[in-house]
């Protein structure tokens, strides 16, 4: 006689065992229409689940995180059986939930072009329709190879043989399609009626470039169609912000075969970097940083002291150099130990906090580039706190305060933030790492912030605070780190002198709050898509003649501005005006100043934003004031 107990505190008890469904349908017969799925004794079920035991179940539907991800994975499930409806030669492998939908993996050898996905999305949804059962069934080892290799699908068949040997093999079935899953899955396929098949990509089996390539078909899935409405709202939206295209129609950057991954800044662009860059540095000078400058190329035998390459030699650069071993610089931190061990360092000097603008160079496969987003040069805000282990709550307290601080300034104050704990590869003794993640966690409690534990995501040397910024369109950019190390000050000899007399191991905090300057410049230029305001934009205001006549006065308004610290653009072409006008509006420069005989006679400035609104007549050091007066509200 199993006894339920459910979340309001209420407990149901029954004769014999009972699945989910029967729960589901004993609490009410709305809460069974909707049911997905059951979380019974923290693990998630199926409905046809049989309870015959004592124990505590929640009733999984669309409005749970959970729900939407069986939602997107059987979702896979469906795509993978259209497809072998459309063409039965296809082979199935792979279907993973990802971040707001999911993929499928197929061997087809002809492959899929993008008139095939409209097909297969309308068979999706006749599929889906017909509200076909799913059902789940264990089966033995051998038999599940046999059956997938009599069905022609050999894909599947390895994934079986390569599992352990405890591993429980379960099917889904629904309709004429089978697949090999751990689940669970929806009641049936009545449930999935908002998604929508977004592109096609190649893949190689099991991510491996030596394997043979696959065609990944992805697609998003939600609860209802007004949720994918404004998902696939948001992505048109993203479009329109792309930084790569804002960044060739501005003229901000260009990337090229021969520098891959590598920046190459334009004037307006790197105007852009610098005001970053300068706001950064200024904020820092008011926490007391000193800021350094270390090598890029650097002795192999630094980083096996550091432990880098010992956990992150796949993804550095190195060469050979009168048979020595060198390596670009992946992170920043082994140089500024040995900024820090230059010298006999006293307690009294500490906190010690080291900032760069530091060039680092990774490894990333092209695959994965991305414009500034991900890319294989770039520059980290980067600084190492070194202290005392009594120091160590105000420092990251501070580090908090100036990491939100910032977040602010640029326009994000919607901020999630995580503390993730010890990966499998790191370096360090436990009891080191046991401090180090109870003293993260500690600040954070004390500061009153709601923060998610990710499990293993650590850096090798330490656990660390992760902050993760919103987008004016609901998107998440990892960006600041916050990370607590006690193991490599210790691995490259760093020490100071303590108040009686010995010397001790100062702790070090490492620390990014862009993460890099690059990547952050990209989410900026997509979070204004472009439309920077007037502080940061790289050309603030453009002066533009009607005719030949306000040439000479237009140069002497470009001038006067510049002087007065504003970014100023020209536009004295032989075209006119009205042309002129459209084309800096596409420029996306906060003011337009146009210039004509009567301009020029009162010694002013006709002044139009980039909205197209008229500001009348300015005397020049009226329009110098109202762009200061902005730029000081903004900041």
């Amino acid at each position: 006689m199993p006894t339920v107990s459910l979340p309001d505190g209420s407990k149901k008890e029954y004769a014999s065992s009972v699945t989910i469904d029967g729960v589901a349908a004993d609490i009410g017969a709305g809460l069974r229409k909707a049911a997905i799925a059951g979380e019974f004794n923290g693990k998630l079920c199926d409905t046809s689940y049989p309870i015959d035991e004592h124990g505590t179940l929640r009733i999984i539907t669309g409005k749970d995180d959970a729900g939407l991800e069986i939602i997107r994975h059987s979702s896979a499930h469906l795509l993978a059986q259209a497809v072998k409806r459309l063409f039965p030669e296809a082979q199935v492998t792979i279907g993973p939930v990802i971040e707001d939908g999911f993929y499928y993996d197929f061997a087809y050898e002809p492959g899929f072009s993008e008139d095939d996905l409209a097909k297969i999305e309308d068979c999706m949804q006749e599929i889906a329709s017909e509200k076909l059962p799913v059902s789940r069934e264990v089966v033995d080892r051998e038999e599940a190879v046999s059956m997938f290799r009599n069905m022609g699908e050999e894909y599947k068949a390895r994934i079986i043989e390569d599992l352990d040997d405890d591993e429980i093999i379960s099917l889904y079935r629904q309709g004429d399609f089978v697949d090999l899953c751990r689940g669970p899955h929806v009641p049936h396929t009545g449930f999935l009626n908002a998604f929508k098949l977004t592109k096609l990509a190649g893949a190689y089996w099991r991510g491996d470039s030596n394997n043979e390539m696959l065609q990944r078909i992805y697609g998003t899935a939600w609860t209802t169609k007004a949720q994918l409405e404004n998902y696939l709202d948001r992505l048109e939206q993203a479009k329109v912000r792309d930084h790569r295209r804002l960044g060739t129609e501005l003229d901000l950057f260009h990337f090229q075969e021969e520098a891959p991954g590598m920046v190459f800044w334009h004037e307006k662009g790197w105007t852009l970097y610098r005001l970053v860059e300068s706001y950064i540095r200024d904020l820092l000078k008011e926490y007391d940083y000193t800021e350094v400058h270390t090598p890029q190329l650097i002795d192999r035998s630094l980083w096996e002291k550091s432990g880098h390459w010992q956990t992150f030699k796949e993804n550095m650069f190195t060469t050979e150099i009168e048979d020595k071993f060198y390596a670009l610089k992946p992170m920043n931190c082994p140089g500024h130990v040995q900024v820090f061990n230059q010298g006999l360092r006293s307690y009294r000097n500490l906190p010690l906090r080291l900032s760069e603008f530091g060039v680092v160079h990774r490894y990333e496969p092209s695959g994965t580039l991305h414009g500034l987003l991900r890319v294989r040069r770039f520059t980290q805000d980067d600084a190492h706190v070194f202290c005392t282990e009594d120091q160590i709550k105000s420092e990251v307290d501070t580090l908090i305060e100036i990491s939100l601080r910032l977040y602010d300034h640029f326009g994000f104050r919607e901020v999630q933030v995580g503390l993730s704990t010890r990966p499998e590869k790191r370096v360090g003794a436990d009891e080191l790492w046991d401090k180090a993640e109870s003293a993260l966690e500690k600040v954070l409690n004390e500061r009153g912030m709601t923060f998610k534990t990710n499990a293993g995501e650590g850096a090798f040397y330490g656990p660390k605070i992760d902050f993760v910024l919103k987008d004016c369109i609901g998107r998440d950019w990892q960006c600041g780190t916050i990370q607590l190390d006690f193991s490599m000050p210790g691995r490259l000899g760093a020490t100071y002198i303590d108040a009686d007399g010995s010397k001790k191991t100062p702790v070090m905090i490492h620390r990014a709050i862009l993460g890099s300057l690059e990547r952050f410049i990209g989410i900026l230029i997509e979070e204004h898509a472009g439309k920077f305001p007037v502080w940061l934009a790289p050309v603030q205001a453009v002066v533009m003649n009607i005719s030949e006549a306000q040439f000479e006065y237009s140069v002497k308004i470009k001038r006067l501005l510049e002087k007065a610290g504003i970014r100023t653009a020209i536009d004295v072409r032989n075209e006119k005006i009205g042309f002129k006008i459209r084309e800096q509006t596409l420029q996306k420069i906060p003011y337009l100043l146009v210039v004509g005989n009567r301009e020029v006679h009162e010694e002013s400035v006709s002044v139009r934003t980039q909205d197209g609104k008229d500001l009348g007549s300015y005397a020049i050091e009226s329009f110098i004031a109202l762009i200061n007066e902005e730029c000081s509200t903004e900041n």
